[in-house]
């Protein structure tokens, strides 16, 4: 076997290699590719906002990894065998035993999904004037914490930025400013260091076990607390495997447990980590751990179940497990690495190299003649839906946030987010989504701005309406409609 092949990959005789899906099919679901005079009254009845759209006039749905990843056999079977009681239900203890098992923490707070997590951390740990150093923030991150009167700082390193890129870890730490902030700041202010596995924000790009090692390092030193998010653990472990001296040989399970037993704190969103929902807070400190229980049946449900379906528990117990599969973990990231790398091929802007959740496409380049100020990845995605009846999901400006001035803070990136959830699209649909994004690519000069015409103050980006400025979907549909004509 050459060292390019990875497991999951297959050279043909032609000598091209391709994603080998490591599953078969056994039930399968409609889809509808509606026509696309119909696919512009969609986006305009939604606001031009991907998030308002109902799915009866999406094809692919790539809006998020969250919640859509497909189920195994295994975990549909255990829902059938759930102990549905309020308190105490034994679906809870096996849960509680796969934490303790793959993350090596036996100390559980169960919570609905991610973001309550970040709920409870925020109250608890910060206050007004706490600063937070990370890799990099996610939205829902940001605005707990700055609710809670903090402040997030992000030490990314310079390829971090870099959108086409041979660095392996774009998602590292950069050690010496952390140290410097320390200083600056003041331990007293910093609650926690926050690491995000598989960086969202910034093309799903993952961290180093080297660089976990340094943040440990200063941590210590300055006897601070690391919280990690694992929301995309597993991917993250997979590509240390694939990428980092050393851990060639070391198993998926080996790697995760190394990672948690840097940290002091671990919290994930089983809506991402094991193809499930619900989620969870989970540390070996009793003393980290009494102080967040309390707000667990104040704003989740009893200590048992946390606003968790029980029937979900069951799922989640049994996707942790499946976590440690090399062919489930690395099913997306896979995908995800041969979309970039054709789109790379046709001179489309990618994310490079590819990372966990989705192909994250740079409307920067792609849309180089639309300012920030008018939202260039927004109105990517809403082109792209048009064109094809696809749904990604913005993240750039605006997902962002407005200054005290009420003046938009530019993102550091303008991304579309294309989500390959695990196990659900086939190679034929990412055939599909290369050839209509490249005709797009050749079009681009079609594609004008948004705006904001209703714009709630925090996280505008899931229930805001935005407009075109001008009739440029109009003329995107017509140049369509001339190329392909009646086909869809």
């Amino acid at each position: 076997m050459e060292k390019t092949q990875k497991k999951g990959t297959v050279k043909f005789f032609n000598g091209k290699q391709i994603p080998l899906e490591m599953h078969k099919v056994r039930i399968v679901q409609s889809l509808k590719l509606v026509p696309v005079e119909r696919r512009l009254e969609a986006i305009g009845e939604a606001g031009y906002n991907s998030f308002l759209m109902g799915t009866k006039d999406i094809f692919l749905d790539m809006l998020t990894d969250s919640g859509t990843n497909a189920m195994s056999d295994e975990q549909l079977s255990k829902m059938f065998v759930a102990d549905d009681a309020y308190a105490g239900s034994q679906s809870f203890v096996k849960f509680q035993k796969s934490v303790s098992h793959v993350f090596g923490k036996n100390l559980l707070l169960p919570v609905h999904q991610g973001r309550a997590a970040e709920n409870i951390i925020s109250q608890i740990f910060v206050r007004q004037g706490s600063v937070i150093p990370m890799n990099y923030h996610f939205t829902t991150t940001l605005a707990h914490i700055q609710l809670n009167g903090g402040r997030v700082v992000e030490l990314f390193t310079p390829e971090a930025m870099k959108i086409k890129s041979a660095h392996p870890f774009k998602g590292n730490i950069d050690v010496v400013r952390l140290e410097e902030l320390i200083k600056k700041t003041g331990t007293e202010n910093i609650p926690f260091i926050r690491m995000e596995a598989s960086t969202n924000l910034i093309g799903g790009q993952p961290f180093s076990m080297d660089n976990l090692k340094n943040v440990r390092r200063v941590a210590d030193k300055y006897k601070l607390i690391i919280v990690l998010d694992a929301s995309l653990i597993g991917e993250n472990a997979f590509f240390i495997q694939k990428r980092e001296q050393g851990y060639e040989e070391r198993s998926i399970g080996f790697i995760l447990k190394e990672m948690c037993d840097l940290c002091d704190m671990v919290y994930f969103s089983g809506r991402k980590v094991s193809s499930s929902r619900g989620g969870a807070i989970c540390t070996n400190n009793i003393d980290l751990y009494n102080k967040m229980k309390d707000l667990v049946p104040l704003y989740e449900g009893f200590l048992t179940y946390g606003g968790i379906s029980i029937r979900e528990i069951e799922a989640m117990t049994v996707g942790l497990y499946e976590t440690l599969d090399e062919d489930v973990v690395g099913q997306s990231p896979s995908f995800i690495n041969y979309a970039a790398n054709e789109l790379d091929k046709l001179g489309i802007p990618v994310i490079l190299p590819g990372g966990a959740l989705g192909c994250h496409v740079d409307a920067k380049q792609f849309l180089a003649h639309i300012p920030q100020a008018d939202y260039p990845a927004g109105a990517l995605v809403a082109a792209f839906y048009i064109i094809s009846g696809i749904r990604g999901m913005e993240r750039g400006t605006m997902s962002s946030i407005r200054d005290e001035q009420g003046n938009d803070i530019l993102a550091d990136l303008e991304l579309m987010r294309l989500a390959f959830p695990r196990r659900v699209f086939t190679l034929s649909q990412v055939e599909y989504l290369i050839d209509r994004l490249n005709w797009l690519f050749h079009n681009k000069e079609l594609v004008g701005g948004i705006k904001f015409v209703e714009e709630p103050p925090v996280l505008r980006f899931f229930t805001g309406r935005l407009a075109p400025i001008g009739n440029w979907p109009e003329k995107l549909v017509a140049k369509f409609k001339a190329d392909f004509g009646d086909s869809l």
